[in-house]
């Protein structure tokens, strides 16, 4: 087992990694619409649901994997009503279409909008 650690994706805000490679597959934590250059978070869904991506993007790519090499995603969203607008700016990065589950939670960390996490072969 190997731990993924990346500066180009936020730092864990809790007690786990930001990634695992286990036997050739890549298991990302799930990640939050942090800029890991600023600390910040932008405003909007769709701003948000990108930043995520980008952070799961570095965290695959810190792992020698990448975006079309993901097979599963499990995205959480404060508000199913962002559902459209999150899987607009979601497409643009997970084109091979992986499978996932995409479900509304009643909350996460730092009040953001949404939270996106993978499973990725190397």
């Amino acid at each position: 087992m190997n731990i993924i650690a990346t500066d180009k994706a936020p730092g864990a805000i809790g007690p786990y990694s930001q990634g695992y490679e286990v036997n050739g597959m890549i298991y990302t934590s799930g990640q939050i619409p942090v800029d890991p250059a600023t600390g910040n978070i932008p405003e909007g869904i769709a701003a948000q649901a990108a930043q995520s991506c980008k952070n799961v993007g570095a965290i695959l790519e810190a792992a020698g994997s990448s975006f079309d090499r993901v097979i599963k995603t499990t995205c959480f969203l404060a508000n199913m009503e962002d559902f459209a607008a999150f899987n607009e700016e979601y497409a643009k990065y997970f084109v091979s279409r992986p499978a996932r589950s995409c479900v509304a939670v009643k909350e996460l960390p730092k009040g953001v909008l949404c939270e996106v996490e993978a499973i990725a072969v190397k």
